[in-house]
């Protein structure tokens, strides 16, 4: 059964990166062609995930015992306390930097995959 909670909270997280990274994306796509405001709109999409992330997770979290279990929490309310910052200041830097470490270089994984990652090595 514990196998089975991690399994499909990966699940859930995998597809939240995959949603994450579609809308990081289209923002830079959107740009050079709509403009400052089109970027925005995909970042503030992208922070509001993120900011519901904790909670949309918490049935998932739940049932992964142990310390383990209270780690995800810890990181997923993290992820979400930022997304909320972000959108409560309005700072299109703070959502594009949502995820990523201050010293993340291009094509490294963002914090999410690197907890995904992290997740499945621990089946």
């Amino acid at each position: 059964m514990e196998n089975q909670a991690l399994l499909d909270l990966i699940e859930y997280l995998e597809k939240t990166s995959v949603d994450v990274n579609r809308l990081e994306a289209e923002g830079e796509a959107l740009i050079d062609t709509e403009g400052q405001r089109a970027f925005q709109i995909k970042l503030e999409e992208k922070a509001e995930i993120l900011a519901a992330l904790g909670e949309n997770a918490w049935k998932l979290t739940e049932k992964v015992e142990g310390d383990i279990g209270v780690e995800i929490a810890r990181t997923l309310e993290q992820f979400s306390m930022s997304a909320s910052a972000a959108l409560r200041i309005g700072s299109v830097f703070f959502m594009t930097a949502l995820l990523y470490p201050e010293n993340h270089k291009p094509g490294e994984p963002n914090d999410l995959e690197t907890l995904i990652e992290k997740l499945k090595k621990s089946l």
